[in-house]
């Protein structure tokens, strides 16, 4: 067996890297280390690989952003739109998206402010949400101002999700603030996860009004 022989029998079959090896492993290390100190750079070091490696599969950060966002909305839920009362289906979809953020909470701060341009999936969610609102009577006009509202008060909610429970706790100052001591006592005999429930609480109210606004049916 000559050389060349042995360097094609020692090649891997399929390449170290592809574009789903990488943008899974983007999202994992933006949940690591944050928007801040998330890098093509440190991407490739995460992958133990050279930087330009990556442009193999990725043509630049704004590509490869594009990319994390797509593999973190697969799975948000727009099956109701068409299917469900216009309620039901953005009850569906508001849920989803929620979890699918609040499992990366670094991602909302880099991924929810880049443009959607050639995030193929991402636009044909947006198609389906728009097109629901439409169905159920709303005003072109107010679709989108609409659905904004919608996801600004989701993605709070999903990072309330990672926020520690104690994040409003005054300590020392309790007795300066027994409004707040007290209401926060009365919080924790709630049943169910304390953010939940203000998700929950909040979208009924978001739901209810944005319909009572628009003049249409739920």
């Amino acid at each position: 067996m000559d050389s060349s022989e042995v360097r094609r029998a020692g090649r891997p079959r399929t390449s170290v890297l592809d574009r789903e090896r990488i943008l899974v492993a983007a999202l994992r290390l933006l949940n690591s280390v944050g928007p801040e100190k998330f890098s093509m750079a440190a991407l490739a070091g995460e992958l133990g690989v050279k930087p330009p490696a990556l442009y193999h599969h990725v043509k630049n950060k704004q590509a490869l952003l594009v990319g994390m966002r797509e593999v973190v909305n697969e799975s948000i839920d727009v099956s109701g739109f068409g299917s469900l009362s216009w309620r039901e289906a953005v009850e569906r979809w508001a849920r989803s998206y929620r979890a699918a953020f609040s499992a990366h909470p670094n991602a909302i701060a880099l991924l929810a402010t880049e443009p959607i341009t050639g995030a193929t999936r991402t636009l044909a969610m947006y198609e389906c949400v728009v097109q629901g609102f439409l169905a159920a009577g709303w005003e072109a006009s107010a679709v989108m101002g609409d659905m904004v509202a919608l996801e600004s008060f989701i993605l709070g909610a999903a990072l309330d999700v990672v926020a520690p429970d104690d994040m409003f706790d005054p300590g020392e100052a309790a007795a300066q603030t027994p409004g707040l001591a007290g209401v926060l006592a009365a919080q924790s005999a709630l049943e169910g996860a304390r953010a939940d429930h203000s998700f929950e609480v909040g979208l009924a109210i978001m739901i209810d009004g944005l319909a009572r606004r628009n003049g249409v049916g739920m």
